[in-house]
């Protein structure tokens, strides 16, 4: 899978790049999604936060995995 990822031209440090916009991403979506609102559309903001924040550790891990194949 990480040879197929290297092959279409994805570097690790491109996913450890995305890992991060992730986490940013995450904490702008937390305060401009559920920061604003009220009741379950406060709620929704936070949740959907949160899911973007779980994907900073997937492309940490596919950065790990493509940089394993570099070597």
């Amino acid at each position: 899978m990480f040879k197929t990822l290297k092959d279409l031209g994805l570097t690790a440090d491109m996913m450890y790049l995305l890992g991060f916009l992730s986490v940013i991403g995450s904490i702008f979506v937390w305060y401009s999604q559920g920061g604003v609102k009220s009741g379950e559309e406060r709620a929704s903001g936070e949740r959907f936060g949160i899911f973007v924040g779980l994907w900073a550790p997937t492309f940490f891990a596919l950065g790990n995995g493509i940089a394993q194949t570099e070597e």
